[in-house]
């Protein structure tokens, strides 16, 4: 098996690449990245000799039609695991262009040159990693299934739903053999430092203030980014051909309290009384802000035996260990005039 996986070395894509070529030791994997600001080739310095040489790097742009055709002519793929994408609600928002540009004509872009080489008998697959945001926003009860209405509120969602429809027409159209997954909120290792739980330990760890939008009771289901790696694996490998799988992690929580977590556990690990609540800055509310995720998973459990192993009180402790034990990575990815950029505009 060979596939090429795109947005290798972001935060999911990165901890996926570990996650296939432990658990396919037989497995080839072309990996493909831009190398963005949240993307960085250090996330994938720890491969073992052995997967480095199943493991073919190329930098380039999913909208690089050329490319794509080359690194077909140079390797036999069976088919394409799709991270790349833009994914910061408010860079969307600021500057909302490169949104669609990447997740989708970038998308359509990878599904045409997909569509060239389709070949159903050797069993050819797609697979568009996508998001819980294109569902929009839930009331105080009920969960997003795989038949709830697509409602997109921001720049950044709307864009990834249309990616997820894009990938539906080449299904129906050209009869080709996609997946969609839509995965609830993750965090673990190599996160960029821009999303809530990487930028509270950051901003913590150096006495800074943590911005929290508007009262901090936007709930998100949390899921540790192995558990999700594993579910990809699980829909690559045995999903019906033009569904849609959502991954939760049944762990619905308020940003404050995921933010408070935070502060406890650092605290004790690090004997620093300074990080404290005392830092929580409560600022103006996100434009747009959906107000409650929830992801209803029995479809993937029911067909595939999936559910996340990892829980929060788990999770939050490998990472946060992981932050303090790599803060030099840290400081290398978020260091420039983008994070000056970013300090002055973003909040999470």
């Amino acid at each position: 098996m060979t596939i090429l996986v795109t947005g290798v070395a972001g935060f999911i894509g990165s901890n996926f690449v570990y996650y296939y070529l432990n658990q396919h030791p037989d497995s080839e994997m072309i990996g493909l990245d831009s190398l963005t600001y949240a993307g960085n080739l250090d996330n994938l310095s720890n491969l073992t000799v052995e997967q480095k040489q199943r493991f073919h790097f190329i930098k380039g742009d999913i909208n690089d039609k050329v490319l794509l055709e080359k690194i077909y002519s140079q390797y036999d793929l069976d088919g394409i695991i799709n991270f790349a994408a833009e994914s910061h609600v408010d860079r969307s928002i600021h500057d909302p262009q490169i949104f669609l540009k990447t997740n989708i004509l970038g998308t359509q872009n990878l599904l045409h040159v997909f569509k060239e080489h389709y070949d159903e008998e050797k069993g050819h697959k797609f697979l568009q990693v996508s998001t819980d945001e294109v569902y929009g926003t839930l009331g105080p009860t009920g969960l997003f299934s795989e038949t709830t209405p697509l409602d997109p509120h921001s720049p950044y969602s709307a864009s990834k739903t249309s990616g997820d429809l894009i990938v539906k027409a080449y299904h129906d159209t050209y009869g080709l053999y996609t997946l969609t997954t839509r995965c609830s909120n993750n965090y673990g290792p190599y996160q960029f430092p821009e999303k809530l739980i990487p930028l509270m330990i950051n901003n913590a760890l150096h006495h800074k203030e943590l911005p929290v939008y508007g009262d901090g009771k936007q709930v998100r289901d949390w899921l540790y980014v192995s558990d999700h790696c594993r579910a990809i694996d699980q829909v690559f490998e045995c999903g019906l051909s033009g569904e849609v799988y959502n991954i939760g992690g049944n762990n619905e929580r308020e940003n404050i309290l995921i933010v408070q977590s935070v502060l406890k556990i650092l605290r004790e690990k690090t004997g620093d009384s300074a990080i404290n609540e005392g830092l929580i800055k409560h600022v103006k509310d996100r434009l747009g802000h959906d107000r409650r995720y929830g992801i209803d998973a029995s479809k993937i459990k029911k067909e595939m035996g999936w559910e996340p192993q990892v829980s929060f009180e788990q999770g939050i402790v490998l990472t946060i260990d992981w932050y303090l034990n790599h803060q030099e990575w840290t400081k290398s990815v978020i260091s420039g005039e983008y994070l000056d950029f970013y300090q002055k505009n973003y909040f999470q």
